[in-house]
């Protein structure tokens, strides 16, 4: 089997142009499923034998996995590239199996966004200009980097993807282009346009209007993994929780429009959801912050 499966994700590289990484871990969920069938089975299994695996082979391996406490988001992918090994042995192999159409993707739970403190925002440029006390520019950036993040709700990429020509006039709102291609249009407060300035001016290289704005220290465009690295030195400065990344600036910025009264319709439009499902999620981190005052402070919480 270890041959078809090597052969399967040299079919997903070369032919349908995944990455190394992902077609090494689909390889990890087929061989996984081929154990278990083993076992299932009670014998050694041939690629034949996959045409005979039914819903109660497939449903008894989602339980196993679930046995074993693989995570839900794995356990989807496993199914996920199962089906697709399925797809491959039909198309070159003639291996026909419609059980495992049958069979529904894992649910995932979505977990409850957490904010940030504002303060703790606040206190973020204080704590860049000791880190950064060295190199001002860098100090410049990283505060622009912050205060778009958590004054506009963008998503990290959204951030890194402006050109200079996007915000060189300190414009009043900006153009994203988020998730999907979908397009939306998000208001700049002056404060973060003045974050960007300040940078901007001190910026030693990156500075045609083409230019991304974002720049590392080689003057390159600035990576994703470069703006967590951002976040994880303030936060190891400031003692935060491991929730404390680029991401939870956006969720700080989602709450505390809700929390100030934005409708759930608007608060979807800037943060760019496809889904309100999605958005109604920070009605639940709300609640609970409001649970959390009632069983505090309400004189009668404790009857």
């Amino acid at each position: 089997m270890q041959e078809i499966i090597d052969e399967f994700t040299n079919y997903l590289i070369k032919t349908r142009n995944y990455s190394g990484h992902t077609a090494a871990a689909y390889g990890m969920d087929i061989d996984d499923f081929c154990r278990f069938f083993e076992r299932f089975n009670g014998a050694a299994v041939g690629v034949r034998d996959f045409a005979r695996a039914d819903t109660i082979c497939f449903r008894a391996w989602l339980a196993d996995r679930q046995k074993r406490e693989l995570a839900f988001k794995s356990t989807a992918r496993a199914l996920s590239a199962l089906r697709g090994f399925y797809k491959y042995l039909a198309k070159h192999y003639d291996i026909k199996n419609d059980a495992i159409g049958l069979i529904s993707s894992p649910r995932i739970p979505k977990k409850l966004s957490k904010a940030i403190d504002a303060s703790d925002v606040a206190n973020m440029a204080g704590a860049i200009r000791v880190v950064d006390g060295a190199e001002p520019w860098i100090a410049a950036r990283d505060w622009a980097l912050v205060t778009l993040l958590f004054g506009c709700g963008l998503r990290i990429s959204e951030a890194l993807a402006l050109k200079n020509s996007d915000v060189a006039h300190a414009p009043e709102s900006l153009r994203i282009l988020g998730k999907g291609s979908k397009e939306r249009i998000v208001p700049v407060l002056p404060a973060v346009n003045t974050a960007i300035k300040k940078y901007m001016d001190v910026r030693p290289c990156g500075n045609a209007p083409d230019d991304e704005l974002f720049r590392s220290v080689r003057g390159l465009p600035m990576s994703a993994r470069m703006a967590e690295k951002v976040i994880e030195k303030l936060r190891a400065y400031l003692q935060l929780p491991d929730y404390v990344t680029p991401h939870a600036l956006r969720h700080t910025f989602a709450t505390a429009l809700l929390s100030d009264g934005a409708d759930l319709r608007s608060l979807q439009e800037l943060l760019g959801h496809s889904s309100l499902s999605t958005t109604q999620l920070y009605t639940k981190v709300n609640m609970s912050e409001i649970m959390d005052i009632y069983e505090h402070c309400h004189p009668r919480a404790g009857e």
